[in-house]
């Protein structure tokens, strides 16, 4: 049976049970770590796991083809994942590079903003159930290991405000702004006047009414703008979450934009997943059923696009586990809240969401991939000649809170 050669080729540690359709039972792995066993429900999710596991495990979780009986979906994925090692990350000739760029990544803005909706106009109210309050949905900061989701997330955005050497009056572009928490904290604690550009209607909705909330709506404004649509210039730019959506055709492009979007002696910080191994595919189930259009850039991809703008690489900064501990206690917070979730949606959804954040964690604890922060600029001496005002911005910022005049 072609699923059987495949997972005894696959599955070397760990500790897997797998039933199979008409009563065979498979003991896989090298008996270490918590005891998993999953049930294949019929033939027909049998053969479509061993042809394309990339994409099909994931469908027949989704599905109920393949149903957890001892054990979470995370012990399940992080036995997966404990076994990556054993199979190399697939590479993207020419042909299928081509294919990929003008067929799955073009992202031309209708196609944009289709892809921005599919994932991005669900409900607030969904991504309140395991979001912080603030609603960050990027990457979280730890500087201390044992921090709260709530603080390393304000970590993180008082990072971002250090490197970009933030001052009231200061015009700063937020391309991609998700539901406003950056824009929002950037408004009120340095004085900036932000601006953010999202293609969600469910987003710009929130982070307009946040605005007007919290009464800076006179300093921090939103609009349903394509980044390629937005006329400058600014003294800041900063883009937490969105480049991962830019597609690898528009890599050029971003970045021109960015450059003459930019005042001459402006920073620009863009803060992104990316990939350690070199470039690589997108992961199908992730490509079909979560983000479509994405694609996780190598910083071999990036570099040569920012050189070509003439902008100037002020500092990179790598955050390795930092994600996966951020989807770590998003996964958990929305299984703690599951039922709320099935309420909204449905048993099938949430299955689906459980997979998405279970085997994205995945993805930066053994497969490679991290964030990257690149700080931009167009003059040499755009920054500081030492990295030291970014601790000092940041203790500055941590004192307690008050509204910049």
């Amino acid at each position: 049976m072609a699923l059987q050669a495949f997972l005894r080729k696959t599955i070397r540690e760990g500790d897997l049970t797998v039933r199979l359709p008409g009563g065979g039972v498979l003991a896989l792995g090298d008996g270490t770590g918590p005891p998993v066993t999953v049930a294949i429900t019929s033939r027909a999710w049998a053969a479509r796991i061993a042809l394309n596991p990339q994409l099909a495990v994931g469908e027949a979780y989704m599905e109920g083809g393949l149903v957890l009986e001892r054990g979470g979906i995370w012990d399940f994925v992080d036995l997966i994942g404990r076994n990556a090692r054993h199979r190399p990350l697939k590479r993207a000739g020419p042909l299928a590079r081509w294919w990929l760029d003008r067929r799955l990544q073009a992202n031309a803005r209708a196609a944009a903003r289709r892809n921005v909706a599919h994932h991005y106009d669900l409900s607030v109210e969904l991504y309140r159930l395991f979001l912080d309050p603030d609603l960050q949905y990027s990457c979280a900061y730890f500087p201390d290991p044992y921090a709260s989701l709530e603080e390393a997330q304000l970590a993180k955005k008082r990072h971002l405000a250090a490197k970009l050497l933030l001052r009231p009056g200061h015009r700063v572009l937020d391309i991609g702004c998700g539901w406003g928490g950056l824009a929002l904290t950037l408004a009120e604690e340095t004085g900036a006047d932000a601006e953010g550009v999202t293609l969600s209607t469910e987003q710009f909705a929130t982070a307009s009414q946040r605005a007007e909330a919290q009464g800076l709506a006179g300093r921090a404004k939103f609009s349903l703008t394509d980044y390629r649509d937005v006329e400058g210039p600014y003294d800041r730019i900063v883009s937490v979450g969105m480049f991962e959506h830019v597609g690898r055709p528009n890599f050029q492009a971003y970045f021109d934009q960015v450059a003459r979007l930019l005042n001459d002696d402006g920073v620009a910080v863009i803060h992104s997943i990316g990939r350690t191994e070199g470039p690589a595919f997108t992961q199908p189930w992730i490509a079909k059923y979560i983000f479509p259009g994405g694609y996780i850039p190598a910083l071999s991809e990036v570099l040569a696009a920012v050189e070509r703008s003439g902008l100037i690489v002020t500092d990179v900064e790598i955050l390795r586990l930092h994600y996966a501990e951020t989807l770590k206690a998003w996964r958990e917070r929305f299984q703690a809240r599951r039922a709320d979730a099935a309420r909204m949606y449905d048993d099938r959804f949430c299955r689906m969401w459980e997979f998405y954040l279970a085997v994205s964690e995945l993805a930066f604890r053994y497969r490679g991939h991290m964030v990257f922060q690149l700080q931009l600029a167009k003059r040499v001496d755009a920054v500081p000649l030492t990295r030291d005002y970014i601790g000092e911005a940041e203790a500055w910022l941590h004192r307690p809170r008050r509204r910049a005049a």
